[in-house]
């Protein structure tokens, strides 16, 4: 069934964590876009209600290259990781809690009204991508034409590239950036933490650039956060397998290491298809 009318936006008072994880759950609608089972639902707990995303397990797909049945698990491990360097500007990916449902257990995310006016992606004529742009690589927009697709030079796509980075996101597409009250949102987090290098992403323009003092601060925390012990260690432990947290570390050491954006690698597909 189509998802009806949208609940209108507002501020989440209470925890939201509390809130996704302890409120009832009911299913309004089905978001018929997605790929796998995506529920739009509202969650209600102590007088207070908000707009949510539920994705079953048992509404997953199965993939090639991703164990069945952990891409709840793999969205909610992005949400740790997003909360544990949460200062700043660096909360990019909403709270996302694991909860039993309607239909089993899964993820459940709030929901965020996305507002329009934000432009982060666009196509241009010409080899160079203009003052305030970053290149990303050119585009067959019809039989006659190519264009330039560029994103924005914006620091909030800069920090989410590092996230991105981290997490070792396989499907970083336009529609996955949201803006709502000028904070940008990340979404979409299922193909992720894989052991072997998946990084698939629109967000290239900073490739091979230093590293700013703010992601290096970042990547420092994350690396205590993700000692053996750790709190979002055991965290995570609980959602990834053991091989991928030994990856995730590995990832934010050699992102210090070289203090350097990330290349795209020759053996993995770099931009999304389709990328929006």
């Amino acid at each position: 069934m189509p998802a009806p009318e949208r609940i209108p936006a507002g501020s989440v008072s209470a925890d939201p964590v509390t809130l996704l994880t302890r409120g009832e759950l009911t299913v309004r609608g089905r978001i018929r876009e997605a790929s796998n089972a995506v529920l739009y639902c509202t969650v209600s707990y102590q007088g207070e209600e908000a707009a949510c995303v539920y994705k079953p397990v048992r509404g997953e797909r199965p993939l090639w290259d991703f164990p069945d049945g952990t891409l709840a698990a793999r969205e909610v491990a992005a949400y740790e990781v997003s909360r544990a360097i949460a200062r700043d500007g660096w909360d990019l990916v909403p709270p996302t809690v694991w909860r039993d449902g309607p239909y089993g257990e899964g993820m459940c995310q709030l929901w965020i009204e996305a507002e329009d006016g934000t432009e982060l992606l666009a196509l241009v004529d010409g080899d160079e991508p203009g003052e305030g742009w970053k290149a990303i690589g050119f585009a067959q927009v019809d039989e006659d034409r190519t264009a330039l697709l560029v994103h924005a030079d914006d620091v909030r796509l800069r920090r989410l590239s590092v996230l991105d980075a981290v997490i070792n996101n396989g499907d970083r597409k336009g529609g996955h950036l949201l803006t709502a009250e000028g904070r940008l949102h990340g979404i979409d987090h299922g193909v992720t933490f894989n052991a072997e290098d998946k990084l698939r992403t629109l967000l290239w323009g900073w490739a091979g650039e230093p590293l700013p003092e703010e992601a290096l601060e970042a990547l420092r925390a994350l690396r205590d956060a993700l000692k053996e012990g750790a709190d979002l260690a055991e965290r995570l432990a609980a959602l990834i397998t053991p091989a991928e947290l030994d990856a995730t570390r590995a990832r934010v050491a050699a992102l210090l290491s070289s203090g350097r954006h990330p290349e795209p690698g020759g053996d993995w597909p770099a931009i999304p298809w389709p990328p929006v």
